[in-house]
């Protein structure tokens, strides 16, 4: 559901806000946008930001990232043609899509598929939905992703992909947008404001209808927002007729402030006392204290041989971050296409990420403890699936974990 405290009162807030600008635009009021933005020169426009365009399609309509595929509409398409063309399941289409098989589609809507697609639109078997405890070994994926990452899955060293998998590399350059699934009760407005975009970046990269409605269990494209750039060395001071102008810097900002005596370093050893040596009282234990990557319950412990990591429940999408510094060692997937991804760290230890979507990092990168590397994928339960490893041997993490 939406994180606002009062999401009947923002649907109001939406409904009163379309009225009004339907009002003025009515009246010649100028207005250029849904937000009541005149002219552009808005402060919320520019707090915003600039959205990217959306990607390009293939020519099958499919839009490829690591964790996901989208596919665009066709003008006069159904969910079912639109299936059938890049060779999918019509009810599957359907159904992760809260719609049905002879739904009529919008030119330019975007439609979330429940399985990869490879380049041309044949089906690779690798599902996108959600990961279930019951469904996936994640012990003998892990130990996969081990072998890629101790150099024993390819020649030289390199991180084979295992059989029939999808490779897990972004089609699309640039970030991965964030997916949104609509709770009941949201609107395009209400669903903007939780991601800090416009409505009508998110129409338009969604492909939405002119009065911006969304349905329940919908999937939607954040858009990706594009860094301002800064402003000419120079101009700071210069603005546009009409714009205002600078408030100038007082008088006493330019004065040199009176001479005051410094304090020696004598003067500082005398009033402070001595501090203890924290870093004299560091430990092996204590240098290697790995941070939890994902904020959660544990509702599967370790077990040698039966679950050789932690399972940690998670909402989909919570960001997953590096438990430690460390360098990227492996990044794949299984055919069912359920993300791995291994870090190497000191004194030999090796930390698993398994169940996770939407990589931010590549085999080779060098990660920092607490950097976000990916995020948790959608399943029922969704969890994350965490080990630590002593070479290929596994460990219990908790005495790691701070």
């Amino acid at each position: 559901m939406s994180s606002f405290p009062n999401d009947a009162f923002l649907r109001l807030r939406s409904g009163l806000t379309l009225g009004l600008a339907l009002a003025l635009a009515g009246c010649g009021g100028g207005l250029q946008d849904w937000d009541l933005r005149t002219n552009g020169s808005g402060t919320a426009e520019a707090a915003l930001g600039v959205a990217d365009t959306r990607p390009a399609p293939d020519a099958n309509g499919v839009i490829s990232y690591p964790g996901y595929q989208v596919a665009v509409a066709r003008q006069g398409d159904t969910v079912a043609t639109l299936a059938t063309r890049i060779g999918l399941d019509p009810q599957a289409v359907a159904s992760y899509n809260a719609l049905q098989p002879t739904d009529p589609l919008r030119a330019g809507e975007v439609v979330a598929l429940p399985s990869r697609v490879a380049s041309g639109g044949a089906i690779s078997g690798a599902p996108l939905g959600g990961t279930s405890a019951g469904g996936i070994d994640v012990t003998s994926l892990a130990s996969s992703a081990i072998d890629n990452a101790t150099g024993g899955g390819a020649a030289g060293g390199g991180a084979a992909q295992p059989a029939g998998a999808v490779p897990f590399q972004p089609a699309q350059p640039g970030p991965e947008p964030l997916r949104h699934q609509v709770q009941r009760g949201e609107t395009a407005f209400t669903i903007a404001r939780l991601y800090n975009v416009s409505a009508k970046d998110l129409a338009d990269w969604n492909g939405l209808g002119p009065d911006f409605a969304v349905r329940e269990g919908q999937y939607l494209l954040i858009p990706t927002i594009s860094t301002a750039p800064a402003a000419a060395p120079g101009t700071a001071g210069n603005t546009a007729p009409g714009q205002g102008t600078p408030t100038p810097a007082p008088p006493s900002a330019s004065e040199p402030l009176p001479d005051e005596a410094t304090p020696t370093a004598a003067d500082v050893a005398e009033t402070v006392p001595a501090s203890p040596n924290l870093d004299s009282q560091r430990t092996a234990a204590s240098a290697s204290t790995f941070s939890m990557p994902v904020a959660g319950a544990i509702i599967r412990a370790y077990q040698k041989g039966k679950n050789d990591g932690i399972d940690i429940s998670a909402a989909a999408g919570t960001p997953v971050m590096a438990a430690a510094d460390g360098t990227v060692a492996a990044v794949t997937q299984d055919t069912e296409g359920t993300p791995i991804l291994v870090i190497r760290h000191a004194d030999n230890l090796l930390t698993v990420y398994a169940g996770i979507e939407a990589a931010t990092v590549a085999k080779g990168d060098v990660v920092k403890r607490g950097q976000v590397i990916g995020r948790v994928k959608a399943g029922n339960p969704s969890f994350l699936h965490f080990e630590i490893r002593q070479g290929v041997d596994s460990v219990d993490p908790m005495p790691y974990l701070q």
